[in-house]
């Protein structure tokens, strides 16, 4: 949940008169969620935006199931994914359930011809290689490594990237994605003991304002298929707007982790969630500091979710033979643990440099064609001692 934001201009009150220059009106676009409950902010264009030349046809993007029904443990070996010039293009959906799918995208281009929009979901996107910056009707972030972009459904955007070598782990949600309410009191402000707080999370800056009549392509995302939209006037035609539903960036370096005098269950790096899945930042920390603690997580069942990891940088304690951008699976309705000799090699052990992005769904996640293109399938069997 972000808090208030205003940009550009806009009037004193809402729904009343807002004149341009020549007297003539600005229109007025109610942005929000959740039909009229949710997060909202009140856009104010130069034209209306409901003006659409043609639908040009659409072409399905759903993912292509390989294993619908799952409960081996995987390794997935994420830059295998080959580079794509193309953004919508280079995004492969790897695994996924009726609540979110879980993507990799390695873009080697800009979106030049086109403007993007998800009308299902909201996307996290997890910049693990580049830099740029995120263009949208409702302003622009600049990006860099380790950053978190989200995008809350319906924002019209662009990406422009600085060169061609960018990763990118995505996840598209269904639904609304917050900040823990656990973090946050009753008015929706972090608490004290959050691991991070307001200040860190970066507001759209640089509104861009095209007063622009021609031929807009739009592609927009609907129940798996992408729509070719033609409107007739420039998408980044905002002038001003307030309110709460925006896009904004969060860093993973800006997340303080939880420690303690024993190990600190997963909750603990919790840093977004929704009612079907969360996510968590596993970032640098100091260790335990009981003289007798074991710094590797305790082995622990997943009877009610499905774990995916997905490994950014560092030294990964707890696993054996894991290289940045892997991706493991630990399916519900079976335990999972530290790799064979992990427990022993953390004893003793005073911080850790790792650095993960872990997404836990309450529901089976099922694994994709493309998934399965770049899967170690004997990954199930690295817990096994040496004597078997």
């Amino acid at each position: 949940m972000p808090f208030y934001h205003k940009l550009g201009k806009i009037p004193h009150k809402r729904h009343t008169v807002f004149k341009k220059p020549d007297g003539s009106l600005y229109y007025e676009q109610l942005f929000g969620t959740i039909g009229f409950d949710g997060m909202s902010s009140n856009l104010y264009h130069e034209h209306r935006p409901t003006q659409v030349k043609e639908v040009r046809g659409s072409y399905s993007v759903k993912p292509k199931i390989a294993a619908e029904n799952n409960i081996k443990s995987y390794r997935f070996k994420g830059f295998q994914v080959k580079p794509n010039p193309d953004y919508l293009e280079s995004r492969k959906v790897v695994l996924t359930n009726s609540d979110v799918d879980i993507t990799l995208a390695s873009p080697q281009g800009s979106t030049d011809d086109y403007f993007y929009k998800n009308s299902d979901s909201d996307e996290l996107l997890f910049i693990h290689k580049g830099t740029g910056k995120l263009r949208t009707h409702l302003g622009n972030l600049d990006f860099k490594y380790g950053d978190y972009l989200l995008i809350p459904r319906g924002t019209i955007y662009k990406i422009d990237f600085d060169d061609e070598d960018n990763r990118l782990f995505i996840v598209e949600s269904r639904r609304p994605i917050y900040t823990p309410k656990r973090y946050r009191n009753w008015f929706g402000q972090l608490l004290e003991h959050s691991p991070f707080c307001e200040r860190d999370l970066r507001q759209p800056h640089e509104l861009e304002t095209n007063d622009e009549k021609g031929d807009f392509l739009i592609k927009i995302k609907k129940q798996g298929e992408i729509f070719d939209m033609v409107y007739a006037t420039h998408p980044f035609d905002v002038v001003g707007y307030d309110g709460y539903n925006y896009p904004y960036a969060f860093s993973i370096h800006d997340f303080e982790p939880i420690t303690g005098r024993i190990h600190q269950p997963p909750p603990v790096h919790q840093t977004f969630e929704t009612d079907a899945f969360v996510v968590c930042s596993f970032c640098p920390r100091k260790y335990d500091y009981h003289p007798e603690s074991i710094p590797a997580p305790y082995s622990h069942s997943n009877i009610d979710s499905d774990e995916v990891l997905y490994y950014v940088d560092g030294d990964f304690m707890s696993r054996n033979d894991i290289e940045a951008g892997h991706i493991s699976l630990h399916p519900a309705g079976i335990p999972h643990g530290p790799h064979p000799g992990a427990v022993e090699r953390s004893i003793g052990q005073v911080e850790t440099e790792e650095l993960a992005v872990m997404v836990d769904t309450f529901k089976p996640l099922m694994l994709t064609e493309d998934a399965m293109e770049i899967a170690d399938e004997t990954y199930h069997t690295s817990w096994l001692d040496e004597n078997h």
